[in-house]
C-alpha cells in the first residue's frame, strides 16, 4: 500500500497518523500549530475530520439525540451541539491542505457523508479514512471504493461478518489499496479492551495492511500492536494536555507523540527476522563467552583435571562442551596460568 509514495507494510516502519479531530477547538491557528507539532514529532501524516453537520445528526433534544451513558465523557451532551463543536469548518479545508503542502506533510481526512465526499473531490486528496461510527454507512464506502484512492477503514464496533460485508464492496469495485484499523470505539479505551491480538487474525483473513486506531491513554497499546503486525498507527494529538478539548483525554501531546513515533519504530526494528541467529553487533561480544583455560601453572605430562583448568571468560580457549573429552589427557609441555586450552596442547593418549 502507498500513500503519497510512502510505502506501507510489514517491511516498512509503521505509518504514523496524527489525528487532529476536535482538538483544534474551533481555531484554525490552533489546528495549524497542532499540524506543525505533528510534523516535528515525526508523523507521516495528519488527518482531519470532514462532515456536514446536518448530515451527521438532527438538531433535536429528544432522548435519542442526547448521550445518556454516565460513563461516557460526553454524558448529557446533545449530539448536534457536540458535533458542532467538533466540526472542522468547510472553509478551513483548503487552508489546511495548502499549509500541509507548505510544510511537507501528507494530509487527508475522515469523510462522514456523501455530500462532503463530493465537496472533497476538488482537493484531490491522497487518501480517505472511514471512521468506526461510519463503517456501516455502506453507500459511503461504496462511493469511496469507486474513487480507487488509498482507503483506511476503522473496524470499531464491527463483528467479523460486518468486515466481510465491507470487504465485498472493496472487492466488487476493485479497491485494492486499502487497510483496516483494529479499533475499540470507547473514549478513552481501557487497555484490557484493546484486543490488539485480533490484528493477526484480521491480517490472515483479509490479506491486507492492518493497523491500530488507538484511543487508550498513553502509548503502550500502540507500541505493543507492532509485534502483532500493525503497520499503521493512528493516534489523536493535542497541542497541550491542559487544553481540555473534546478529545484531550485520549490524545497525546507533541512530546508524547514523538515518543510514540520513536518507540513504535524501535518495536518494529526489534522484530528482526524470524530466525535465531547471531547479529552483527553481537559478534563483537562473542569473546566474552566462556571457554576452557589453564587455571594454574602446569608441567609436561601432568594430567588435565578440574584443579588445573577452568571454564571462564573470555572465549579464546576450547568450547566448554569439550570438557569431558580433555579431562585425564596429558599436557605436551609446560603451560602458564591463563593459557587458552587447545587440543594441540594435549597428548592423544
Amino acid at each position: 500500500m502507498k500513500i503519497n509514495n510512502r510505502k506501507i507494510g510489514i517491511n516498512f516502519s509503521p505509518y504514523m497518523i496524527a489525528e487532529v479531530s476536535a482538538n483544534h477547538q474551533q481555531s484554525l491557528s490552533r489546528a495549524k500549530k497542532i499540524i506543525f507539532q505533528a510534523k516535528k514529532a515525526g508523523a507521516d501524516a495528519v488527518k482531519i475530520q470532514s462532515f456536514d453537520l446536518n448530515e451527521m445528526t438532527l438538531d433535536l433534544n429528544k432522548k435519542d439525540f442526547v448521550i445518556r451513558n454516565k460513563d461516557n465523557i460526553w454524558y448529557k451532551r446533545n449530539l448536534y451541539n457536540l458535533y458542532k463543536q467538533a466540526q472542522t469548518p468547510k472553509d478551513w479545508h483548503k487552508k489546511i491542505f495548502d499549509y500541509c503542502k507548505k510544510i511537507k506533510i501528507t494530509c487527508f481526512t475522515s469523510v462522514f457523508d456523501l455530500p462532503t465526499l463530493k465537496f472533497l473531490k476538488r482537493f484531490n486528496l491522497p487518501a480517505y479514512k472511514v471512521a468506526s461510527f461510519e463503517n456501516n454507512h455502506l453507500p459511503l464506502i461504496t462511493e469511496l471504493a469507486k474513487e480507487k484512492k488509498p482507503l483506511i477503514i476503522s473496524t470499531g464496533m464491527c463483528k467479523l461478518s460486518d468486515i466481510h460485508e465491507i470487504h465485498k464492496i472493496l472487492k466488487k469495485y476493485k479497491c485494492k489499496n486499502f487497510a483496516l484499523l483494529k479499533c475499540t470505539s470507547a473514549y478513552p479505551t481501557n487497555p484490557k479492551e484493546s484486543n490488539i491480538s485480533a490484528i493477526e487474525k484480521l491480517r490472515s483473513i483479509f490479506k491486507c495492511n492492518i493497523g491500530l486506531s488507538d484511543h487508550t491513554k498513553g502509548i503502550g497499546a500502540a507500541v505493543a500492536s507492532i509485534s502483532h503486525g500493525a503497520t499503521i498507527i493512528e493516534k489523536h494529538i493535542v497541542l497541550k494536555k491542559k487544553d481540555k478539548s473534546l478529545d484531550e483525554k485520549f490524545s497525546l501531546d507533541p512530546k508524547q507523540f514523538k515518543d510514540l513515533v520513536k518507540e513504535t519504530k524501535n518495536a518494529w526494528l526489534a522484530q528482526g527476522k524470524n530466525k535465531q541467529t547471531i547479529t552483527k553487533s553481537e559478534k563483537k561480544f562473542l569473546f566474552l563467552k566462556r571457554s576452557i583455560y589453564v587455571s594454574r601453572n602446569v608441567k609436561k605430562n601432568e594430567k588435565v583435571n578440574n584443579s588445573n583448568i577452568k571454564i571462564i571468560r573470555p572465549a579464546y580457549g576450547l568450547h566448554p562442551k569439550y570438557l569431558n573429552r580433555v579431562i585425564k589427557k596429558k599436557f605436551k609441555n609446560n603451560y602458564k596460568i591463563g593459557t587458552p586450552l587447545k587440543f594441540l596442547m594435549l597428548k592423544n593418549s
